[in-house]
């Protein structure tokens, strides 16, 4: 159910599309696979937020992508990635919570993400955004933000040019991640022309007087200060988009 205002609409994470495969349990956010929603099919150029449990020694065999950012963002456990880029990818990666990867199909290119642990799920985030240039060579970036950069502030870790560190996509897009606790509080500025979405991926947090908790999700279509406050141990995705 979407709770609306002039300015945004949030969506609870129990409103989600849910898809249950034994070894693999996800919630998505917009349409993808079985679950069709003419409603929330992209957001700007973000396409997909998946949220994933996959089970011990299980995962995703080998398959393609073409002209698609594909971030993966672990939040528990360790998964394993490679892929078919014969320079320039990964032979084995192994990304776990604070690692942002990138994986820039182009072209075209093959992957596989296992979860080669014999005891512990992976929970994972795996972010789909559109590109605004198509056909170019697949690429692979990897990166690593401890807490301490996103500790009551937001850490840009994606963007499209590559600034302050961040990961390279190529696309209209930035993603920043936070951690509020307690007091702590931030306010990012949506600009005009500029959309925003946020995700809760963990604990709660009050944005601009309303509590998110994890897997709920708020999407921002006018421009204006969003303040964060009063989190409780809370970990939060924003995407500031065009489009």
């Amino acid at each position: 159910m979407l709770e609306v205002t002039e300015r945004s609409q949030v969506r609870r994470g129990a409103d989600r599309g849910h898809a249950e495969h034994g070894w693999l349990k996800s919630f998505h956010s917009f349409s993808f696979a079985g679950y069709d929603d003419p409603e929330h099919v992209h957001f700007g150029p973000l396409r997909v937020i998946n949220e994933d449990f996959i089970a011990p020694s299980s995962g995703f065999g080998t398959h393609g992508h073409r002209d698609m950012e594909i971030i993966t963002y672990v939040l528990e456990g360790e998964l394993t990635h490679k892929d078919s880029m014969a320079s320039g990818g990964s032979a084995g990666a192994v990304i776990r919570p604070g690692d942002v990867q990138r994986m820039s199909a182009g072209r075209g290119v093959l992957h596989s993400e296992f979860n080669f642990s014999g005891d512990r799920p992976v929970h994972l985030l795996q972010i789909w955004i559109m590109p605004n240039v198509s056909g170019i060579a697949p690429s692979y970036e990897e990166k690593r933000f401890d807490d301490d950069e996103k500790r009551g502030r937001f850490r840009l870790v994606a963007s499209e040019d590559g600034r302050e560190g961040s990961v390279l996509i190529h696309a209209d897009a930035a993603l920043l991640v936070g951690r509020f606790d307690g007091a702590e509080r931030a306010t990012h500025v949506v600009r005009e022309g500029r959309k925003a979405y946020v995700h809760v991926a963990g604990g709660s947090v009050v944005v601009d007087g309303t509590l998110l908790e994890a897997g709920d999700a708020l999407k921002v279509h006018a421009p204006g200060d969003l303040v964060f406050d009063t989190g409780r141990d809370a970990e939060v995705l924003l995407f500031d988009l065009g489009g």
